[in-house]
C-alpha cells in the first residue's frame, strides 16, 4: 500500500473521529447513561441480565439499586464456566477470549473475559484514537514511512475448550486487521513467541534492519529489548539502529523511573513519549497532547464509568458516585461496566481529575498496597502468602518489613530489596532470599514472568535490619503509635532510602 494512499486514508478517518470525540467531551454523561442502557438491553437475557430484572431496569437508578459492586472473586465461577464453553453467562456473544492478569488470594491469574465487541469497540478503536490524536497533534509526523515495532506477550490456548487466554497484547496481535499488520513489526509468529530467551533475540534480529519510526509496549520490557537491540549492534543508542524513530507509545507501568534512561537511549529532543492506560479489562485513557501527559478519559468505548471516593473507600460512609459528580484533585477508585460482561466491576485502580471539561485523569495507583514498576504487580497478599511459605521452608520469624523495586540503570536489570527486621534468623540468609524469591513465582504469575531466565527481574536482594530499625524510623518521623504502620509495599525508593541512611549510621 502506497504512502500517499495510507495518509489519505488516515486523514479521512482522523477527521471524523476527531469530530465524534469532540461530542462526547460536550455531552459525556448522557453519552455514557445511553452506552449502559444499550449494554443492559443487550444483556437481557444473560443469566446475569435475568438474575438482576434487566428487562425492568429503566434508569441509572434501577441498575445502582439491582446490581452489586463486585471484583473479581465474585465473577470467577461464571467465567471459570465461560472459558469451559459455556455461552450467555455474563454477556450475549460468545467470550474466545481471556485475557490473563495478576491474580488474586484464590487463583495465580485472572482470566478477564474479551468479547468480540470490546476487541472491535474498545481495544482496536483505542489504537485507531491513539494514532489520531499523535497524528492531528504532529502533521508533519513521517509515521507511516517505516513500521512500528510492537512488544507484546505470548498467547496460551485452551485446546479443550477452544477458548484462548493470554496476555492481552497477544490477544490484539493475534487479531489486529492486516493493515495493522503491515505496518508493525515483528511479524506474528515471532509477536506470539512464549519463550522471552527465544522471542528477544529473534526480534531484535527481525527488526534491526527494518526502518523502525514508532516503538509500543511496556517500558520496563522495552528497555530490555533496546539494550539487547544496542549490544547486537554495536552502536551508541537506539537512532543510529532507527534514525527515523518519532514516539513511543508507552503503558502499563509508571513512566517516570524510565525517563532519564530512555533519553539516553533515544538522545533527541523530537522524540515524542505518548502514555497510554489500557488494562485486561478495558481500554480506558489516552494523552491527547505532546507536552501534557494528562490523560482524556475515552466515553465511547462501551466502558459505563462509576467511582469511589479513596477518603470513603473500604469504610461504613462508602458511596459510589457517577462521572458528573467527580470533582478535580480527588482520588477515586474506577468502577466499571463493559461490553464483556463485568457489571460493576473493581478494577482495583486508583485516579485523580485534572479537568472535568473534558475529563482529564492521572492514574495514581492501586486501591492495595502494591510493586508495579515493571509489570509484575506484586501485591500485599503475594508477599505475606510467599513470606509465609519461606519461613516454614527455612525456620525464621519475622517482626517487621518493607519491599522497593532496584530500578533499571542502563543494561543492568531491575530487582525487589527487601529490609527484613528477623525476630528470629534464618541459618542461611541466601537459602531464605531463594526460598523467598521462589515462592513469590508460585504465587504471581506475573512476577514469575519477569523473573524468567532474569530477563527483566534477577532475583531479590535482602537486606538484614539493625535490631529497632523500623521503629527508630518511626521515632524519627514523629509517628509511634499504633495507627502508624509500616507501609510493605512502595513504587518508590523513598522508605528504603531512609532506612539504608539510618542503618549506616551504626
Amino acid at each position: 500500500m502506497a504512502i500517499p494512499l495510507i495518509n489519505s486514508v488516515v486523514s479521512w478517518f482522523l477527521k471524523k473521529r476527531i469530530h465524534d470525540m469532540e461530542l462526547f467531551m460536550k455531552h459525556p454523561q448522557e453519552l455514557q447513561n445511553n452506552l449502559l442502557m444499550d449494554m443492559i438491553r443487550f444483556a437481557r437475557s444473560t443469566e446475569v441480565g435475568k438474575k438482576y430484572g434487566f428487562t425492568d431496569i429503566k434508569s441509572y437508578r434501577d441498575f445502582a439499586d439491582r446490581v452489586p459492586i463486585g471484583d473479581y472473586s465474585d465473577v470467577q465461577d461464571d467465567i471459570e464456566r465461560s472459558k469451559k464453553g459455556e455461552n450467555n453467562i455474563l454477556w450475549p456473544t460468545p467470550i474466545k477470549w481471556f485475557a490473563m492478569s495478576s491474580g488474586t488470594t484464590s487463583s495465580r491469574s485472572k482470566f478477564i473475559p474479551v468479547s468480540k465487541e470490546s476487541l472491535e469497540d474498545c481495544h482496536y478503536a483505542a489504537s485507531k484514537d491513539l494514532l489520531c490524536m499523535y497524528l492531528n497533534n504532529n502533521p508533519d509526523s513521517k509515521l507511516f514511512r517505516g513500521k512500528g515495532l510492537r512488544l507484546g506477550g505470548s498467547k496460551k490456548l485452551d485446546k479443550i475448550a477452544g477458548t484462548s487466554a493470554g496476555d492481552l497484547s497477544s490477544i490484539l496481535i493475534d487479531n489486529m486487521p492486516f493493515w495493522a499488520d503491515y505496518s508493525s513489526t515483528p511479524g506474528n509468529d515471532i509477536a506470539l513467541l512464549s519463550d522471552w530467551e527465544t522471542k528477544m533475540p529473534a526480534i531484535v534480529q527481525e527488526t534491526i534492519n527494518e526502518k523502525v519510526t514508532s516503538l509500543a509496549g511496556v517500558p520496563s520490557w522495552m528497555m530490555v529489548l533496546l539494550n539487547n537491540v544496542l549490544e547486537t549492534t554495536g552502536k551508541e543508542n537506539i537512532l543510529e539502529v532507527w534514525p527515523d524513530m518519532e514516539v513511543f507509545f508507552h503503558g502499563g507501568v509508571s513512566f517516570d523511573p524510565y525517563i532519564d534512561q530512555y533519553k539516553k537511549l533515544l538522545p533527541s529532543d523530537s522524540i515524542k513519549y505518548y502514555e497510554t492506560y489500557n488494562a485486561s479489562e478495558g481500554f480506558f485513557a489516552i494523552q491527547d497532547s505532546n507536552d501534557n501527559k494528562d490523560l482524556l478519559l475515552m466515553l465511547d468505548y462501551g466502558i459505563f464509568y462509576e467511582f469511589i471516593p479513596m477518603k470513603i473507600y473500604g469504610t461504613p460512609d462508602e458511596k459510589i458516585i457517577t462521572l458528573d459528580q467527580v470533582e478535580v484533585g480527588e482520588n477515586y477508585a474506577i468502577v466499571i461496566t463493559t461490553n464483556a460482561g463485568l457489571w460493576r466491576y473493581k478494577v482495583g485502580d486508583t485516579v485523580r481529575f485534572t479537568t472535568t471539561a473534558p475529563y482529564h485523569i492521572k492514574v495514581t495507583g492501586r486501591t492495595k498496597h502494591h510493586i508495579n514498576v515493571f509489570g509484575e504487580e506484586l501485591i500485599i497478599e503475594n508477599a505475606e502468602a510467599a513470606l509465609k511459605v519461606a519461613m516454614q521452608n527455612v525456620p525464621c520469624s519475622i517482626k517487621d518489613y518493607t519491599v522497593a523495586p532496584v530500578f533499571m540503570q542502563g543494561k543492568e536489570k531491575g530487582a525487589h530489596e527487601w529490609m527484613i527486621e528477623f525476630e528470629q534468623k534464618p541459618a542461611d540468609l541466601k537459602q531464605f532470599t531463594q526460598a523467598l524469591d521462589q515462592e513469590l513465582q508460585q504465587v504471581n504469575s506475573d512476577y514469575e514472568a519477569k523473573r524468567a531466565h532474569n530477563i527483566t527481574l534477577t532475583e531479590l536482594k535482602i537486606h538484614e535490619a539493625q535490631p529497632d530499625l523500623f521503629y527508630n524510623w518511626l521515632k524519627e518521623k514523629d509517628k509511634l503509635g499504633g495507627q502508624h504502620k509500616i507501609p510493605r509495599l512502595s513504587n518508590s525508593r523513598d522508605y528504603m532510602e531512609e532506612l539504608l541512611r539510618i542503618q549506616s549510621q551504626v
